[in-house]
């Protein structure tokens, strides 16, 4: 595999994308986006499992379940959700639909719409189909990172790569693109990644793949705990390479790139959380099943108290052990290990066994000062383990938030 530090949606062969600005938000900032491809593709897609849902999760689900084989274009904007519209909202959901399939010569059923932004607000239409018309005008091999530009909401950057992944014949390309930066939190976020590869692939094999990468990687972020009407990841394949990812080692390696790119643009999505100044990696090991190691590292991850103390650069561990024994997972106190350190290596012991170590303290108040560490708690009751990436909460989250309309 080759990374493409520098890649895009577009880098796969055959995707061009167009970026416009409809007014949504303020100035000539970007909010909206075409990605469209030159051949039909394969479509796989995951969404919120929130049951406040908004209007494009609605119609995208529709979409997929009869038709995942001949997908054409993606339209994104930014800066309203579309979600608790209505049926109006459901309308105008389908009405992007029909105004990109029209521009694109395409049917409706092989466009897929997504939104995010503020929830509760109608979509202003006659902009929209100003913005579709511009942005297909401007479609470019090139454009993949005005797109990304184009989707993001209280993000301070754009989020994109691409990978590059021997086949037998030659290379085939995976490029992809996210934003979130609150309200994230498994299952998925206030979260949108559109994925494209020029590889040969069924529909069926795309969303096996799809689901182990996603499953390993946006629902393992977490800035809040606040999971969003609106998340969604999108996986399209064209073919346009003419290269089959076929037989069980090429198969693996398709997979094993995917789970990589979309690890790292989960990873930049916590980088970027509103107000985070820090980066943890939360590891659970020594649990039963990888399902109890996952929801203990999320209760540790998405704790206020052990997210304040991250915040504060203050060790104290007693809210880890606190967060990992409310989780609902069968645990004993006495088997507890407690270890942090930098990076993904935890070489300082806080606790074993259950009890206090005898460690120093000025030592875990500089790792919890660093901008980036590690958490790993052992419950010492079998082999399974978890990882959950997370940030600290500071007092700009409570600023971003406490102003988000006005």
């Amino acid at each position: 595999m080759h990374l493409i530090p520098d890649g895009t949606v577009t880098t796969p062969t055959g995707f061009m994308s167009g970026a416009a600005s409809c007014g949504i938000k303020d100035g000539k900032a970007l909010d909206l986006m075409v990605l469209h491809s030159s051949h039909d593709c394969t479509s796989a897609g995951m969404f919120t499992t929130n049951q406040v849902v908004a209007a494009a999760v609605v119609c995208n689900r529709h979409t997929l379940a009869s038709n995942d084989t001949s997908i054409r274009a993606v339209v994104v904007n930014s800066g309203i959700a579309n979600a608790c519209t209505g049926e109006l909202g459901l309308r105008n959901a389908r009405d992007i639909q029909v105004i990109a399939g029209g521009l694109l010569d395409c049917t409706p059923d092989q466009v897929l719409a997504l939104s995010t932004g503020v929830i509760g607000v109608q979509l202003p239409m006659e902009k929209l189909e100003l913005g579709i018309r511009d942005a297909v005008s401007n479609l470019s091999p090139v454009g993949g990172e005005d797109a990304a530009l184009a989707i993001m909401t209280t993000d301070t950057c754009p989020k994109h790569l691409a990978v590059q992944v021997p086949m037998l014949g030659g290379m085939i390309t995976i490029g992809g693109m996210s934003k979130g930066s609150g309200m994230i939190h498994p299952d998925m976020a206030t979260m949108l990644a559109v994925i494209s590869t020029d590889a040969v692939i069924a529909s069926d094999t795309l969303r096996t793949h799809l689901v182990t990468a996603v499953d390993h990687s946006f629902n393992r972020v977490s800035v809040d705990g606040d999971t969003s009407t609106n998340d969604t990841v999108l996986l399209l394949a064209n073919g346009a390479s003419g290269l089959e990812v076929r037989g069980s080692e090429f198969e693996a390696d398709f997979g094993n790139a995917l789970s990589y790119l979309c690890s790292e643009l989960a990873e930049m999505i916590v980088r970027d959380g509103e107000g985070v100044t820090k980066f943890i990696t939360v590891r659970v090991a020594g649990a039963r099943t990888e399902s109890d190691a996952h929801k203990i590292a999320n209760s540790i991850a998405t704790s206020p108290l052990v997210k304040t103390a991250f915040a504060g650069g203050d060790p104290n561990w007693g809210r880890i052990l606190m967060a990992a024994g409310k989780a609902g997972i069968l645990l004993d106190q006495h088997k507890l290990g407690l270890r942090i350190g930098r990076g993904e290596s935890a070489d300082l012991s806080l606790v074993s066994d259950g009890t206090p170590c005898d460690y120093s303290e000025s030592d875990a108040k500089r790792i919890f000062g660093l901008p980036e560490f590690s958490v790993h708690l052992d419950v010492g009751l079998g082999e399974a383990e978890s990882v959950v990436w997370t940030g600290d909460l500071t007092h700009d989250y409570v600023t971003i938030n406490s102003d988000y309309r006005t």
